[in-house]
Formats: structure tokens, sequence, C-alpha cells
């Protein structure tokens, strides 16, 4: 399916966010929608790619600037030791609750959209996959995929102990599909073990994927990257967010 591609600015509680805005090309039809959260480079060429990959199986996808507040309008982070820095530097400093509020921000634009059917799910990558996690702790999300999702184990990103984004996973109500890289070391066995059962102790809809591959082996940049594993996750997102 052929897509549009536009950049726009949403309201949020935190100040305006930037965001890319994927569309098919469809008339007169409706599509549900996926919101993506990035890495903490933000929006860079391997997620807009991503995110042209996704829309293209008939989903309006949204791409937030995960850390607009921090950073001017349009910053794109260089995979580099500066990019990852200053990345690692915003992650720590923005709280939890502020990406409650851009998730609202982006179900209240959704709600204006004609072509928008109603269903929204998340997916994200790295810190996008906790985010993508978090957001799904709003009754609007009916499906997420979190690949590869950082500090989920760790509970060190800026949050109240209840708050912390495992400690409620009892509020999702959605389906989660959680993927990994089992050669990953900022997600370790154990760290991946304690997600498991926390999913299991609060009775969550979850499938759970454990993959030989790296962390960011779906950024089509660099050498962690794996074409045929990457292929396989687009196949299995886009069954869940059909089916929810």
């Amino acid at each position: 399916m052929q897509i549009q591609t536009t950049t726009i600015t949403l309201n949020t509680a935190t100040g305006p966010m930037r965001c890319l805005q994927l569309m098919p090309l469809a008339t007169g039809k409706t599509f549900s929608a996926v919101l993506f959260y990035s890495e903490i480079f933000q929006i860079t060429a391997p997620i807009a790619r991503a995110a042209a990959m996704l829309a293209g199986q008939g989903f309006i996808v949204l791409v937030p600037e995960v850390f607009h507040e921090l950073n001017p309008a349009g910053t794109v982070l260089g995979y580099d030791d500066t990019g990852k820095d200053k990345g690692n530097q915003d992650k720590w400093a923005k709280p939890l609750t502020s990406h409650d509020s851009d998730t609202v921000a982006m179900l209240e634009f959704l709600q204006t959209l004609p072509e928008f059917n109603g269903k929204t799910s998340s997916y994200g990558v790295c810190i996008g996959g906790h985010l993508a996690f978090r957001a799904a702790l709003n009754p609007a999300i009916n499906a997420a995929c979190c690949l590869y999702a950082t500090d989920l184990h760790s509970d060190t990103l800026p949050a109240a102990p209840n708050d912390q984004t495992l400690f409620r996973a009892a509020d999702i109500k959605g389906e989660l599909m959680l993927i990994w890289g089992k050669q990953d070391p900022h997600i370790p066995a154990e760290g991946r073990l304690k997600i498991y059962q926390a999913l299991s102790a609060a009775g969550s809809n979850f499938s759970w994927h454990e993959l030989n591959a790296q962390h960011a082996f779906m950024r089509d940049e660099g050498e962690r990257y794996d074409p045929a594993l990457a292929l396989w996750v687009y196949q299995q997102a886009t069954a869940l967010f059909q089916r929810q």
C-alpha cells in the first residue's frame, strides 16, 4: 500500500511535540493506528523506514520525538558515542509521566482524523520498546509490540516506585508481544526472567519471543542488523495489530 508522510506538531502537557505521520493512501477507507516509539536517537532514517514499513501494511503510524522537551524540534542524534551519551542523558531526565501525557496527546489527535477507525496499538524499539509497553497502561491501546525494551527490568527511569512501568503491569488490558535478542547485553537473561515472571504473576495476555540476535537487530544500519529476523518481526507485529 502506498503511503503519505508528513510532519505534524501536537500540543502536549509539556510543550509542542513534533511527530512523523504516515498515512496509507486509500480513498474511502479507515485504518487502525500505531504509535511508534523510537530509540533514544529520536526519528532517525532507520526509524522512518521502519515506520513506513508498518504504515504500508495498512496502519496510520505516528512517530513522536520522544524527548521533545529536551531538544530543539527536529533533533536527530547520531549513532555514535556523542549521540548515545546525549540520548541516555535525555532518557534519565524525562519523567515517565511526561511520556504518558505525550501518549494522550497522540490519542486525542487520532480522534480528529476521519481515516482513523478507533483502534490503536503501540510499537517500539529499545527505550521505545519500554514506552510501547508503558503506552499500553492506557486502556485505549489494544495491543503493544515491544522490541528489546530497555530499563523495564531495572526500574531506572524517573518515576515513583509504585509508578515504575513493570510494577503496573497488571493495569494493561490489551495484548502484549515482547521480543528479545538473547545476545543483548542491555537486557540480560536475569532481567528478561524478571519481566516474564512479573507478567505471569499479573495474569497478562502476552506472547514471548527470545531470538538469537543482538540489541538493535531491527535497525537497518550497522553490523547488528538482521534482515531475516526484521522481516519476521514485521509479520508478527502486523498480525498482532490486525488481530486486535
